[in-house]
């Protein structure tokens, strides 16, 4: 929708777009926005390059401008987190994740809940690698795997149906990829696996982690390549955030190995990695790639020193 306002101390023409914010000629990606903040009905945008926009004089508008923005901006953040799965429940709550609080959407889906700021804060939580979930009057405490811990709660009449929900989809998606990966083959010299997605049975992952060295495999129809890492945490660590990296791309596996000016060329991309800990995680510790080729078993043996 198109708003008038004042923008860099001109007024222009806004245009609310999916991928962005059109302020007159200027385009500004969501990718770049760090935090969307309301303050005495002006809009201050903080851009990931350290710039603030400030945006007034938008009379009656302002709700609706505000409205807008802050659900396009939301939209766009569920995008990069790869959320295709339909919506269960949607509410207002607080969260604090990892030294960063406030108030935000929160969304539950059949395998995650999502936590979507107006900020680069979102995060999607996936339940099957939740480790415990505690609930008391007015919060939910959830660990993961990895360690990494989330609160949210204060989400008025809807706090406790919203746990009893989480509580049970995330019960019924560790028992559906339980048992989807019982039937996931593991090939020699590999010795773990797991899914992407846990509703994508179709497309699986092998891991050989030997020392400090872990070479990964993808069975998705498009192998070409081994990715191989190396890591100096224990061997229950890195694979921890192994399984959440790999659950938090789901099929887009170039998020984790593509370069960083390549994933910065691509908007969606960049919020993906930006919103992924683990995602960061995975890339911080490549150590390359194995073509596949006629002698691929045997370089792929050499590197995990097999």
């Amino acid at each position: 929708m198109k708003y008038r306002g004042n923008a860099g101390g001109r007024e222009t023409e806004l245009v609310i777009e999916r991928e962005g914010l059109r302020i007159g000629r200027e385009f500004l990606d969501y990718a770049d926005v760090s935090e969307l903040r309301p303050v005495n009905h002006r809009v201050f945008i903080d851009t990931a390059s350290g710039n603030r926009i400030e945006i007034s004089m938008l009379g009656f508008s302002y709700d609706g401008f505000w409205k807008e923005l802050t659900d396009c901006y939301g939209n766009r953040s569920i995008e990069a987190l790869f959320i295709d799965e339909e919506q269960q429940m949607l509410c207002e709550g607080e969260y604090d994740i990892q030294g960063a609080k406030g108030r935000a959407n929160i969304a539950l889906y059949p395998d995650s809940i999502c936590i979507l700021p107006p900020n680069r804060h979102a995060v999607r939580i996936p339940l099957c690698f939740t480790r415990e979930l505690t609930p008391d009057e007015y919060s939910f405490r959830i660990v993961m795997e990895s360690g990494a811990t989330y609160t949210i709660g204060k989400m008025g009449y809807d706090t406790k149906p919203f746990i009893e929900r989480a509580t049970r989809a995330a019960a019924a998606v560790k028992s559906a990829r339980a048992q989807a990966l019982g039937q996931t083959a593991l090939a020699e010299p590999f010795t773990e696996k797991g899914l992407f997605r846990t509703g994508d049975t179709g497309n699986c992952w092998n891991a050989a982690v030997n020392g400090s060295v872990c070479a990964l495999e993808f069975f998705t129809g498009e192998d070409t390549a081994t990715y191989l890492y190396r890591f100096s945490e224990s061997g229950e660590t890195f694979l921890a955030n192994l399984r959440e990296a790999t659950e938090a791309m789901g099929i887009h596996r170039e998020i984790i190995y593509l370069p960083d000016d390549q994933i910065a060329a691509k908007p969606l991309y960049r919020m993906a990695v930006d919103r992924s800990e683990a995602v960061r995680y995975l890339r911080a510790r490549s150590d390359g790639r194995l073509i596949h080729s006629a002698n691929h078993a045997t370089r792929l043996r050499e590197y995990l020193d097999l």
